[in-house]
């Protein structure tokens, strides 16, 4: 640090410093705007200054990503959720850590169930009854919560309460929670096929026992990149994503309602990274960074199967039919192209009159193949 002719980090980092005649920048924000400040010092010594482990949640891979290896070297210190956990007693292997500084609060949703221990990292003092706020709103709060500030450092203050009490307190930055999660909300299941009022939709949904099928078809391996044409609801796109955290998708939808929904109910389920675009297929395709997989729940025709044809060899290709138009589409596909197809008829019980009965669903006609 002695070499360098300049120092960046944030006010409460470069207050803890002695002089050493460096030139002291503080990062602004936003946090995209000290990464430009560095890279405008690129071949000059500089030395960035971050909280505990900057690979872990923090700016160390934002910069890496920017800088050739030999340009860079880090000095990682102990990580917040390290701090966190000798300080709460829990195990860290078996505690998940999530840095929601610069994310939505909805990421923590699918991880919600009882018992489940999480360490998150916070944006600012005020984001903490936030958390709160929306741990109360998901039936979760009962959840016990230990508020940690400044880990490490002369200011450190611990705070224990329920989630619901955390509203009207006042927390300094920086500031994590560790909190077990406790209550009586709704868990969202790990299995494909969540129910259908998990998603806000207008009709206009791949149904439950359907989507498990379909998601098994689609068979999400790491690191896919999923088309979802004609997306609805986006439930096929989400449980996709909602599969594995490497995984990327992109929803087609020509309806601009349906593609405002889908975003909601992506952001709602924690899966606020569906990308969703607005057109109709195979219009809009040539434009999007090529998939792995494509599923196919609505705009079904001739000329969107002529551009799949087009999709590198081993792309794989799902769907679905209602229609007689579709159905017949698809028979006449699969015999020039190979592929499996399968019939999916499904019946649920009703009332008949004081009685019941069985009543049938439209019949489902499902194409898969891989290029």
């Amino acid at each position: 640090m002695a070499e360098a002719d300049c120092i960046i980090g944030a006010k409460r980092h470069l207050s803890l410093l002695p002089e050493s005649g460096a030139r002291l920048m503080e990062w602004p924000v936003p946090f995209s705007d000290g990464l430009d400040l560095v890279m405008a010092r690129r071949g000059q010594p500089t030395v960035v200054l971050a909280s505990g482990d900057p690979f872990w949640f923090g700016a160390g891979t934002s910069l890496a990503t920017r800088l050739e290896r030999a340009e860079w070297r880090a000095f990682p210190g102990r990580s917040s959720f390290s701090l966190a956990a000798a300080r709460s007693g829990w195990a860290l292997d078996k505690t998940l850590c999530l840095g929601l500084h610069a994310a939505p609060l909805s990421r923590l949703r699918p991880h919600l169930a009882p018992g489940q221990r999480i360490i998150v990292t916070l944006r600012d003092g005020p984001a903490v009854a936030d958390l709160g706020h929306y741990l109360h709103d998901c039936g979760f709060g009962p959840s016990p919560c230990i508020v940690l500030e400044a880990l490490g450092g002369p200011r450190e203050r611990i705070t224990e309460c329920a989630a619901q009490e955390l509203q009207g307190r006042e927390f300094a930055h920086p500031v994590c929670v560790a909190f077990e999660v406790a209550g009586d909300g709704d868990v969202l299941p790990l299995a494909s096929g969540r129910r259908d009022d998990w998603f806000d939709n207008d009709g206009q949904i791949t149904k439950q026992p359907v989507r498990a099928l379909t998601l098994a078809a689609l068979a999400p391996r790491p690191f896919e990149h999923l088309w979802d044409i004609g997306g609805g609801c986006g439930s096929i796109g989400i449980e996709w994503l909602l599969s594995h955290p490497t995984l990327a998708a992109t929803a087609i939808e020509p309806r601009s309602d349906r593609a405002d929904r889908m975003r909601a109910n992506a952001a709602k389920l924690g899966v606020d990274r569906l990308r969703v675009v607005k057109g109709k297929a195979p219009d809009v395709l040539a434009d999007l960074a090529l998939p792995d997989v494509v599923f196919i729940g609505g705009g079904l025709s001739p000329a969107l199967l002529a551009h799949l044809e087009t999709l590198p060899e081993g792309t794989r290709i799902v769907a679905n039919a209602v229609t007689l138009e579709s159905d017949a589409l698809l028979t006449q596909t699969q015999a020039r192209l190979g592929g499996t197809l399968m019939r999916i008829e499904i019946a649920d019980t009703a009332p008949i009159g004081r009685k019941r009965g069985w009543r049938a669903a439209y019949p489902i006609t499902q194409w898969s193949h891989a290029l």
